[in-house]
């Protein structure tokens, strides 16, 4: 019982901590501007969101299928979609953003009893996402700093950016001298045999032919579904009209999407608006606009994730294989 209250805690601890970021991106924008900006989202859009979103759920649990075919393990695909379906509800209403795949990987290592490689297959299969990501931000940062359309933040001014590179250096050597003691090479000895065979796993399911070009390819058409909510959203509040526009809400969108991968709140909540609030101005757009559409992605996400509701208690009694 007392393990159950800690956890109940920390978890009604992340809530707190996403109401809290949310507040206060609120309380420092304009609210009024803020519910207009809400209000002008157009219903009409909420139909081709939700399919975007039921599109990202068939083709993630696809490539993770593929993944786990490629580590020998069988997933029927209607298996994935279902439990990939409970991982995004568990993603949204539990903090850290993870262990809705955590349960997934739970689940499908007891049914194969192969827990390790389960394991593997989930981890890879989000690291495939991850790493397209990764990439498309990169080049739309890229591209919206070289276009003049988003301004650099004062960080990466030419007169602070030299002491923000010299503290990087210093990071690297610190860490590098941490590697050369006693204890950290003692861990990695033992650790030794658990990264062979993740590497032989990254390999076989990433990193070689043809898994590497279908694995991107996937999650390139996943984060394409991602990007296509905002747009959707966009489209309805009436903010793109022109091409450019569009560039640049799925250039910022990418970079929300990756903020919600640090783990301090449930689902994002919070972090992704505040996010918002810093990237839009520096855009030259209303900070408004960029907190509005945050929130509605992550309502519409939110519900279409409700389904997930409907396999919480299956899969528990499937038979090893």
């Amino acid at each position: 019982m007392p393990d159950l209250s800690a956890r109940l805690a920390r978890l009604a601890g992340r809530w707190l901590l996403s109401g809290l970021l949310i507040s206060l991106v609120v309380w420092l924008l304009d609210g009024e501007t803020l519910w207009r900006e809400l209000r002008a989202v157009s219903p009409l859009v909420i139909v081709p969101a939700l399919a975007l979103t039921l599109v990202q759920v068939v083709l993630s649990a696809w490539r993770w299928r593929y993944t786990a075919h490629r580590l020998g393990l069988c997933l029927p695909l209607q298996l994935a979609i279902q439990e990939y379906y409970l991982a995004t509800f568990l993603n949204q209403v539990l903090p850290g953003g993870v262990l809705g795949d955590v349960n997934r990987a739970w689940r499908h290592g007891a049914s194969a009893g192969q827990r390790l490689t389960a394991v593997h297959a989930v981890a890879i299969e989000r690291l495939s996402g991850q790493l397209i990501l990764v990439l498309v931000v990169l080049v739309s940062v890229g591209w919206l700093m070289q276009s003049s359309r988003l301004e650099p933040p004062r960080i990466l001014q030419p007169d602070t950016a030299l002491p923000a590179v010299a503290a990087l250096i210093l990071l690297a050597i610190a860490f590098a001298f941490a590697l050369k003691t006693g204890f950290f090479r003692a861990m990695l000895e033992r650790l030794a045999g658990y990264f062979d065979r993740l590497r032989r796993d990254l390999f076989r399911a990433l990193l070689c032919w043809p898994a590497m070009p279908v694995q991107l390819a996937t999650s390139l058409l996943v984060l394409a579904s991602y990007l296509g909510v905002f747009l959707c959203l966009a489209v309805g509040a009436g903010y793109l009209d022109s091409m450019g526009a569009a560039i640049v809400v799925a250039g910022l969108g990418s970079v929300l999407l990756l903020s919600m991968v640090i783990p301090l709140t449930v689902a994002g909540w919070g972090i992704r608006e505040g996010a918002a609030a810093v990237l839009w101005p520096l855009a030259g757009l209303p900070a408004e606009q960029g907190v509005a559409l945050s929130v509605g992605y992550g309502a519409l996400v939110f519900f279409s994730s409700l389904p997930g509701l409907a396999f919480v208690f299956t899969g528990r009694r499937r038979e090893r294989g």
